[in-house]
């Protein structure tokens, strides 16, 4: 690494507390990325720089070339990238990087950094061969200019010299350009003859001055031609014309005369550009070839180039002519047609932050007003506009911005600022900048969570890293001062660290470490604290809690009976019956809910003579096992749990048949519970049933008896024959017919037959049957309408009638109505008429008495 001599000094400048120092280095361009420039901070303290207390000491309010160098926290200038000089100052002569930065403690250091160049460019010519004419009577001495080699490097490492070889005919002579560029003009020597060699082919070789020098090479091809008496001849060599910038297209820049004492077309003149003419020129220039006359063909910009070189020749149009070159160079003067350019010089180019405990002359930002005019066109003056407790302290090349007031953010946190600046030209420009400065406040709010508690479901078996849940804090402070960091506090969980469990990051984003298992952690609990970026940092804290949920990860394990290979034997007595319990089957399963609710069947084997309870699990017998049973029956029972993804487990029995055992004491446990429940229920049935019969038996014995009268009328039926059999008349043998008879009425028939025994009695109304008739000879039928039926609800048997209309039923026997006229009541009793009737008496109103008999 090659470090050039480093200069440093200073300048100390003071106004009010602000100081400016400068900083001046060196560097060679084409140094490596991270290579070292200088140490800027001890340097600083050196020059009698203030440093502050704590980094980073000094602050980049400017840089002029970013990508190029950089300044560290600790105040080291290194290089980012690898610095091309001839990338950025392509023939300048001087090539600097300026960096503007600010210390703690309110100083300005002005850093300029000159790159130096190292000759790591050859010279190149733009075309591999160069063709001129000579006529055959150049007297010596006679000059022709060469298109010069280009040389990106600048000073000793640019072009240098140029050589031809051979030159014993040809001779060069350099001259410098007034851009500082060189060019070789071909100088004749000695007298040419074309007879004796008409053509001659040399070697035009540019060097640069480096150590070593590096050269580039081009073919010169030189023709000549036969004479021309006179040749065209310029008043002067060298021109030298002013021309305002941003004249109009065609102003007048000179007008040439080039004499030729010939007289036809070997005296007329033809004005022409050398080829070598910049494209710029020849854009911004136009020749007449007739007249010679140049005039202005583009916008001229003193600012983009104010010296232009312009190699003409004239040329006439005899046979083998020799042209003749003049050199025209234009000064472009400068007019006040550029306004004065503000730039603020701060972190943030619209807006600038300033902390509301500022002291007064706390700088900042630096502006820098620049004019690209020059004289009194270019020299400018500016001034802060507003009642703004702000103000300008104005330097050579630039004016820093200070605190001119006491700042408070409760009462105004943001300030609108205009800087006016104007030259001096006439008419003078003017130009306003307005950015705004913004205060922040300090750090003494502390992070506060959303919630002072968290809480998240997880289902074990996670995978270890995973996202849990998401923790989230507010600063109400501005910049660092309200930038959050979430970290877990240390603790222990089941005697580990909690950061074993679970972490965060930045965003207070928590991701497990690792897989949770239900049955070791069901629950834990840690703390987040959030810290800002404040100094000193503020903290607060919040709880999480995270609730492992339960996976069905475990399968069921048989217990009962105890397994051999999977495989448990049991014995029954042969004789045993139906419900006899075989076994117990048990399984334990370690999770919980549904994922723990175990479920037992019988999946294969002899399911034909065994059941198992679903719930708990005991297999009892379905059938008996006669004289042909086999001595043993295998079954398999499975428990399955009822998780979204069931598992199970299987158990393989064999049931042994064994003659000697007692069926009465292998029964097994008995639920004495269940005997129990079902003694008291069936005690409470018989009480009830008792109660009920009580209850009925003394409410028809102490009915109220009431009085009938009795009419028993018999009538012989001439044509029918008496049988010798009774014939018995049960209930199926009647069934009513409605008649026409009102809804309101009622019919009540009552029959008494001293010629039967058999008991036909259909009570509506629990009434008592009239004197004179047995209770155990009668027929009693009772007919009412609807009202009249929902109105008697105990009634010991109900029947509805239902019809098209209101009417009162025929009484059939046998499937066959008996004849009204043929109808012989032996004990009749007249009952009033009911109270819808409006009428008293003995078989008035609607009422019907009927009598009905068994026949004989």
């Amino acid at each position: 690494m090659d470090f050039v001599q480093m200069f440093l000094c200073f300048l100390l400048c003071w106004t009010g507390v602000s100081a400016v120092f400068n900083l001046k280095y060196t560097v060679e361009e084409e140094l490596r990325p991270g290579t070292k420039i200088a140490n800027v901070t001890a340097d600083a303290k050196v020059a009698g720089f203030a440093l502050g207390n704590r980094q980073p000491y000094l602050r980049v309010i400017s840089n002029s070339e970013p990508r190029w160098v950089n300044l560290s926290p600790a105040g080291l200038l290194i290089t980012k990238q690898k610095i091309d000089r001839d990338a950025v100052c392509r023939q300048t002569p001087k090539c600097f990087i300026s960096l503007e930065v600010m210390s703690n403690s309110m100083e300005i250091c002005v850093i300029k950094i000159e790159i130096i160049d190292v000759n790591d460019n050859a010279p190149s010519f733009p075309t591999n061969h160069i063709n001129i004419e000579i006529s055959e009577n150049a007297a010596p001495g006679t000059r022709f200019p060469l298109e010069g080699a280009s040389d990106p490097d600048s000073g000793s490492n640019g072009i240098q010299t140029y050589t031809i070889t051979p030159n014993d005919i040809f001779g060069l002579e350099i001259k410098t350009r007034g851009d500082g560029s060189k060019i070789a003009e071909l100088v004749v020597e000695k007298t040419l003859d074309r007879e004796t060699q008409s053509r001659y082919t040399f070697e035009l070789t540019a060097e640069d001055g480096g150590d070593p020098p590096k050269s580039g090479t081009v073919q010169l091809n030189i023709k000549v031609i036969d004479s021309n008496d006179n040749n065209p001849v310029f008043d002067e060599p060298v021109y030298t014309v002013n021309v305002l910038e941003n004249s109009p297209i065609n102003t007048l820049v000179i007008d040439l005369n080039a004499t030729d004492p010939d007289e036809g077309t070997n005296g007329e003149v033809v004005y022409s550009f050398i080829n070598f003419v910049s494209n710029l020129t020849k854009q911004m220039f136009k020749i007449d070839p007739k007249t010679g006359v140049i005039a202005v063909n583009g916008v001229l910009d003193h600012e983009e180039l104010h010296v232009h070189e312009i190699d003409v020749q004239a040329k006439d149009l005899g046979p083998n002519s020799i042209p003749a070159h003049c050199k025209v160079i234009v000064n472009v003067i400068d007019i006040n047609d550029n306004a004065p350019e503000i730039k603020l010089l701060s972190e943030n180019s619209e807006m600038v932050e300033v902390s509301e405990n500022a002291p007064l002359g706390y700088v900042i930002a630096l502006v820098r007003v620049s004019d690209n005019d020059s004289g009194a066109n270019g020299k400018v003056q500016c001034r802060l506009q507003g009642n703004v407790p702000f103000r300008l302290n104005e330097f050579e090349s630039f004016s820093t911005l200070l605190v001119d007031g006491r700042l408070d953010r409760e009462q105004r946190d943001m300030y609108n600022l205009t800087i006016l600046a104007e030259d001096s030209g006439y008419p003078p420009l003017r130009s306003s900048k307005s950015f705004a400065v913004k205060v922040t406040d300090e750090n003494d709010n502390p992070p506060y969570f959303t919630k002072p508690h968290y809480q998240a479901m997880v289902l074990e078996n996670n995978v270890p890293g995973a996202f849990l849940l998401a923790v989230s804090a507010r600063d109400p402070d501005l910049g660092m001062n309200g930038t959050v960091s979430y970290e877990i506090i240390k603790s222990e969980v089941r005697g580990m660290s909690v950061e074993s469990y679970v972490t965060v990051n930045s965003n207070g984003e928590i991701y497990g470490v690792r897989a949770f298992n239900h049955e070791d952690t069901r629950t834990f609990e840690f703390k987040v604290s959030a810290k800002d970026g404040g100094d000193p940092p503020l903290t607060s804290n919040a709880t999480v809690r995270i609730v492992v949920l339960d996976v069905n990860d475990n399968t069921p394990v048989m217990t009962t009976p105890p397994l051999v290979n999977g495989t448990a034997e049991v014995s029954i007595p042969k004789n045993a019956g139906v419900g006899y319990l075989v076994t117990q089957i048990k399984a334990d399963d370690y999770d919980e809910g549904e994922n723990g609710r175990l479920t037992y069947s019988i999946s294969e084997g002899d399911m034909a003579y065994f059941e198992i309870d679903q719930i708990n699990g005991e297999v009892r017998t379905t059938k008996t096992f006669g004289e042909n049973a086999k001595p043993s029956y295998q079954i398999t029972v499975v428990a399955h749990d009822h998780g979204q993804t069931s598992l199970s487990a299987s158990a393989y029995i064999v049931i042994y048949l064994s003659p000697d055992l007692n069926a009465q004491e292998q029964i097994g446990p008995v639920n004495l519970s269940l005997i129990f429940i079902i003694a008291l229920g069936s005690i409470a049935v018989i009480l009830f049933v008792t109660m009920i019969f009580v209850a009925v038996k003394c409410k028809r014995d102490n009915k109220e008896i009431r009085t009938y009268n009795c009419r028993v009328a018999e009538y012989s039926y001439g044509n029918q024959k008496k049988s010798s059999k009774k014939k018995k008349l049960s209930k199926n043998d009647i069934r009513l017919v409605p008649r026409d008879v009102e809804e309101t009425d009622k019919m009540n028939v009552v029959s008494c037959s001293s010629l039967t025994s058999s008991l036909n009695y259909f009570d509506y109304h629990q009434q008592t049957l009239p004197l004179g008739c047995r209770r155990s000879e009668s027929t009693f039928l009772n007919v009412e309408n609807q009202n009249s039926r929902n109105a008697a609800p105990n009634h010991g048997y109900h029947h509805t009638f239902t019809g098209q209309g209101p009417q009162q039923p025929d009484l059939i026997i046998n499937g066959m109505p008996l004849p009204e006229v043929r109808f012989a009541p032996v004990c009749s009793i007249l009952q009033p008429a009911t109270a819808t009737s409006g009428k008293g008496g003995w078989g008035q109103g609607k009422s019907v008495v009927g009598l009905l008999t068994q026949p004989s």
